[in-house]
């Protein structure tokens, strides 16, 4: 099972939303958080993400098939930001996300600090950041009674 990564291009930008919508919609579903939640995105937002001038949309490819996209910008030249990253449901727990964010960190070797946020309720989401060497900031973001966004930092 090869891993690799892709630039997005507008083209895929269909795909890349209905990948979103089937990772999403169970959180959805979950915790309710209806002005946050990437399954509650348009696909103009998607297009967007893809088309940014400080980072875009890379697809996450075993062997050929897509099965997530993770994107990136900078809000400077060595600080990035991770949002959103996803997989589809039936390729979740196999590595798959591990090995994407050591390929993006790969690409942009510049990079000093990593940050990205997560559900703080999610924790094989947590586990895998701390897992990859992220830690948890301060910083939390109370989104309703059922969900909190716990922030994480990797510096290197």
């Amino acid at each position: 099972m090869k891993v690799r990564l892709e630039k997005a291009v507008d083209n895929d930008a269909q795909s890349i939303f209905d990948i979103q919508v089937k990772a999403f919609l169970p959180l959805l579903d979950k915790y309710k958080d209806y002005e946050t939640n990437p399954a509650n995105e348009t696909i103009e937002r998607v297009i967007k993400r893809i088309n940014k001038t400080n980072g875009g949309f890379y697809k996450i490819l075993v062997d050929s098939t897509l099965v997530g996209a993770i994107c990136v910008f900078w809000k400077e030249n060595t600080k990035f930001w991770i949002s959103p990253m996803f997989i589809l449901p039936a390729y979740q727990g196999k590595k798959i996300a591990q090995k994407a964010i050591t390929l993006i960190e790969e690409m942009f070797p510049q990079v000093t600090i990593w940050e990205l946020a997560t559900l703080l309720e999610e924790e094989r989401n947590c586990y895998l950041y701390e897992k990859m060497g992220y830690n948890k900031t301060e910083i939390r973001k109370k989104l309703n009674d059922n969900a909190t966004l716990v922030f994480y930092k990797k510096v290197r």
